[in-house]
C-alpha cells in the first residue's frame, strides 16, 4: 500500500507580492525594532491568520505579535482592502473591543491553530505560544490587545 505524504503547507507570504511583503516587514522593523528579527515571520503569520479568519464562521483573535502585523497591514489601506477583497470578498474588519463585549466567542488557540493548518498554511507556533507567544494553548483567546476579526 502506498502512503501519500501530506501536502506541503503554504506560506502566508505567498498571498502578497514581494514588494508589499517588504513594505510591511520594513514598517514593523521601523515601528517595533525590538521585533526586527521576527518581522518577516510576523507578516507571514498575519497573512495566514487573515486568510483563515476570512473563511471562519467563528471570529479569530491574533497573538500579540500577529496583531502587530495586522495593525501594520491596516495602515496600508489600499493594499489591505485589495487583499481582503481577494481572500475574503469583503473587508476583514479589525475590531478593537474585547469579544465578550459583543457577546461572541473567539476561537481559542487550541482550535485556531489547527484551523490555520487546515486552511493549508504553515503555523509558526513560536509566534502564537511558547517562546514569543503570550499564553498557554488550551484556553487562551490571544486577546492581548482585545482585537479580533469581525463576526
Amino acid at each position: 500500500m502506498t502512503t501519500l505524504a501530506p501536502a506541503p503547507r503554504r506560506s502566508g507570504r505567498d498571498l502578497v507580492d514581494d514588494a508589499l511583503f517588504a513594505r510591511l516587514t520594513t514598517r514593523i522593523v521601523a515601528d517595533h525594532p525590538e521585533y526586527a528579527d521576527l518581522a518577516e515571520r510576523i507578516v507571514d503569520q498575519t497573512l495566514a491568520f487573515l486568510a483563515t479568519s476570512a473563511g471562519s464562521a467563528t471570529p479569530m483573535s491574533p497573538s500579540h505579535l500577529v496583531d502587530i502585523g495586522w495593525h501594520t497591514f491596516v495602515l496600508h489601506t489600499r493594499e489591505y482592502a485589495q487583499f481582503c477583497a481577494r481572500v475574503a470578498g469583503r473587508l476583514i474588519h479589525h475590531v478593537p473591543e474585547h469579544p465578550s463585549e459583543w457577546g461572541i466567542t473567539v476561537l481559542t488557540v487550541s482550535r485556531m491553530l489547527p484551523a490555520i493548518e487546515r486552511a493549508g498554511f504553515y503555523v509558526d507556533r513560536a509566534l502564537w505560544i511558547g517562546e514569543h507567544g503570550d499564553c498557554e494553548i488550551k484556553n487562551c483567546h490571544q486577546c492581548h490587545a482585545t482585537c479580533h476579526d469581525s463576526p
